[in-house]
């Protein structure tokens, strides 16, 4: 099995579009107004977004984008005006994370992880 895409809802995908462009998502699927796909700049995996009428209520969705190069990335997205609550910031479980919200209050986390995305020291055998 293999992850292939995650998909998040929207109240406007004409707004939403262009931010996740602009995060660098390629834009492979547009059908106004109730869905958009991106394909992802490494790898196979697509992450979409669908029209809905109500957002979920609380904390909402989580979304990890990794990041190779976290700081770089973070500062070409400031530089063209992405606002972050989090500047990239070592975490305890040994990823670098930066954190901002979409447009639709969805909780966007780039982070570098290397070896510790999949091999932990606390990792299961």
């Amino acid at each position: 099995m293999n992850l292939n895409q995650v998909t998040i809802p929207s109240l406007d995908l004409t707004r939403s579009i262009p931010f996740y462009e602009k995060l660098g998502l390629k834009l492979i699927v547009k059908s106004l107004p109730y869905y958009a796909r991106f394909k992802c700049p490494d790898g196979n995996s697509t992450f979409s977004i669908h029209q809905t009428d109500k957002l979920p209520v609380g904390d909402g969705i989580y979304v990890y984008f990794e990041c190779k190069y976290l700081d770089d990335k973070v500062e070409e997205l400031l530089s063209s005006g992405i606002e972050f609550t989090l500047r990239p910031t070592d975490q305890t479980w040994l990823w670098r994370e930066a954190r901002l919200k979409d447009l639709d209050g969805n909780q966007i986390i780039l982070f570098h992880a290397g070896e510790n995305r999949l091999n932990p020291p606390w990792r299961i055998n």
